[in-house]
């Protein structure tokens, strides 16, 4: 489906092309319709003339709740409804939290733009405990990570962590039910739902390293449809897209997955992007890390680079024991 072009006038430009039409293919949990509400209030205010519309679809990934996300297919669960949506041109974007989005994409379908990110740490939500060590011996933490898992394993081998599936108003019911004593969530979701005062803590990265990508928002489409991407660029955000970038190569290198409990956190400070990385047992009884950085417009070399720092380590054997 392409949408009709009309010119408009834009200051400091003679002529520039604008849809006329965009449909939105999105999850129809609460933070997806957020996400893709969020979306379609930017194009409409940057392209005023366009029509933004949203289509509701309920995925694989959301359907199944009774088994942990890495037993049934992975993150990729999430997508491909949508992508399915893009192919036979019902929709013409998706919008995805990029720490949904599997490592490599087919080719008929590429990142139009990946905008500027939230929070992208992991937080502590509990109605009794303030922090993970306030938790005595035996009380029960829910995650649906086994990257948070592996973690959680490693530096409070006391506690009790279980699996939690489900939307995030579900997860949050769960633990008012009192099923969990704690659970762990991205922060990123809490805050954009209006929900930060749930959050006891925040995790520092050094106790929960996030998964690549997670915080921020990515759009995608048919890589034939060069008009869209062009018209998304003015979303894209050239920060959050390196470090994105940077952290999904780590992932790709190594097969990263929900099967593999691997995390890749990028930041830029004093214009020099700094990526940490590591991949482990399920069971924290083996973590392997290390750290790279360099030049904004080497993020993919960066992230490959640590990817082989972690081979050379072990990582091998971790993802064999795995497979």
């Amino acid at each position: 489906m392409s949408p009709p072009i009309v010119s408009l006038s834009a200051p400091g430009s003679s002529s520039i092309s604008s849809p006329e039409r965009i449909v939105i293919a999105t999850r129809e949990s609460r933070l997806a319709l957020w996400q893709a509400e969020h979306v379609k209030a930017r194009l409409e205010a940057l392209y005023p003339a366009c029509r933004v519309e949203l289509m509701g679809m309920t995925t694989r990934g959301d359907q199944i709740l009774d088994r942990p996300l890495a037993k049934v297919g992975g993150k990729g669960l999430f997508v491909k409804e949508l992508e399915t949506a893009l192919l036979n041109g019902s929709a013409d974007i998706a919008v995805h939290s990029m720490k949904d989005v599997p490592m490599t994409l087919g080719e008929e379908f590429t990142l139009g733009c990946i905008s500027a990110r939230e929070v992208p740490l992991d937080a502590f939500v509990s109605n009794r405990y303030e922090s993970l060590t306030d938790m005595p011996p035996g009380t029960v933490v829910g995650t649906s990570s086994l990257r948070r898992e592996s973690q959680l394993h490693a530096q409070y081998p006391f506690l009790a962590v279980t699996s939690l599936r489900g939307n995030l108003d579900t997860r949050l019911r769960k633990l008012d039910e009192g099923q969990y004593d704690a659970i762990i969530l991205a922060a990123a979701g809490l805050k954009r739902l209006g929900l930060g005062e749930r959050i006891r803590s925040t995790l520092p990265a050094e106790i929960s390293l996030p998964s690549a990508g997670q915080g921020a928002l990515g759009i995608e489409c048919l890589s034939a449809r060069g008009d869209l991407v062009q018209w998304l660029q003015v979303l894209n955000d050239v920060d959050t897209s390196a470090c994105v970038r940077a952290e999904r190569a780590v992932a790709r290198a190594l097969a990263g997955s929900c099967e593999v409990p691997l995390g890749a956190y990028a930041e830029i400070r004093a214009g020099v992007l700094w990526l940490r990385g590591f991949v482990a047992m399920p069971d924290g009884s083996r973590i392997l890390r290390s750290e790279r950085e360099g030049a904004l417009e080497n993020a993919e070399a960066i992230g490959s680079a640590l990817a082989e720092d972690l081979r050379a380590q072990g990582a091998e054997e971790i993802l064999a024991e795995l497979g």
